[in-house]
């Protein structure tokens, strides 16, 4: 299952539209401006348009929303942790409304420099996200990150230790996974640049976080070295993971393993490649899906 983050401009099934000519089965957007912090209220028409091209292609269960990088859960400013809680609700409510089930989101940046205080008040964040949204199915799912800065949820540790806060201050289960970016953990020091070194990383995921959370994957080679907590994506094959843009060369790497890993085969998985177009007019997605899609095991 393979698909893109595309745009909403212009209408947001503009992105389904581009996704099913592009020959992909699933979609991740934006559902408002990510660089603003108000957002006007969805438009009845487009949210029936969405729901209804939603079933007319069948993908009920494999559309993503990323949250605004505006966010910040873990952020010590009581002002600027109020407005984060305050517009992940929103996000939150576009998606239940949009029937949307996944919503990405990174975990927060502790800028006081005090990561288990970042933890806390992200879980504390949920606490009162849950209440608010009672009832609700849209999935939340926490993406690992490099690491750069104060920013938190590189490691699997971290990751699944956040999670386990917020369900201790009452947050659904069913309603919190992670999300996995192969450049993200790649940079963040997972070496994902061979295929069994990747089966490895990617079970000791499931052991650590937990099998069957890993709902979405974002599919990104990296511009920086494994370790390098540089958050620079490149096309399929013209990074640090895939090493070679060859069929052959690209079988070696580990997205070779992502894309035959029995669990993953049903999840959501995203390019976040730079779009554009090739000196012939191909668009770079089409370029990455079909190098991925060579890539699977008959």
């Amino acid at each position: 299952m393979f698909g893109s983050h595309l745009s909403i401009a212009g209408g947001m099934t503009n992105a389904l539209h581009d996704a099913e000519r592009l020959g992909m089965d699933c979609v991740q957007v934006f559902t408002k401006n990510q660089q603003q912090w108000k957002a006007l209220a969805l438009d009845g028409a487009q949210a029936a348009s969405w729901t209804a091209e939603v079933a007319r292609l069948g993908w009920q269960d494999r559309t993503v929303s990323h949250a605004s990088y505006l966010i910040n859960l873990a952020s010590p400013d009581a002002d600027l942790h109020a407005k984060s809680v305050d517009l992940m609700q929103v996000e939150i409510d576009r998606c239940e409304a949009l029937g949307i089930p996944y919503l990405v989101h990174h975990p927060g940046a502790a800028t006081d420099g005090d990561p288990e205080a970042g933890l806390a008040r992200i879980a504390r964040a949920y606490r009162e996200l849950s209440r608010r949204t009672k009832g609700y199915r849209t999935v939340s799912c926490l993406e690992n990150t490099v690491g750069s800065g104060t920013n938190l949820g590189r490691t699997f540790e971290e990751l699944a230790r956040l999670r386990s806060m917020i369900l201790g201050e009452g947050a659904e289960p069913a309603r919190v996974a992670f999300c996995f970016d192969t450049c993200h953990a790649h940079a963040g020091g997972y070496d994902l640049s061979e295929r069994e070194g990747a089966d490895r990383v990617l079970d000791d995921f499931d052991s650590i976080c937990g099998e069957g959370l890993m709902r979405v994957v974002h599919l990104n080679d990296s511009k920086g070295a494994v370790g390098s907590r540089l958050d620079r994506h490149a096309h399929i094959g013209e990074g640090t993971i895939g090493g070679s843009t060859r069929a052959e060369g690209l079988a070696r790497s580990g997205f070779a393993a992502v894309v035959n890993r029995p669990s993953l085969l049903a999840v959501p998985k995203i390019l976040e490649t730079p779009k554009g177009m090739t000196p012939k007019g191909t668009p770079h997605d089409t370029i990455n899906l079909r190098r991925l899609k060579r890539l699977q095991d008959s």
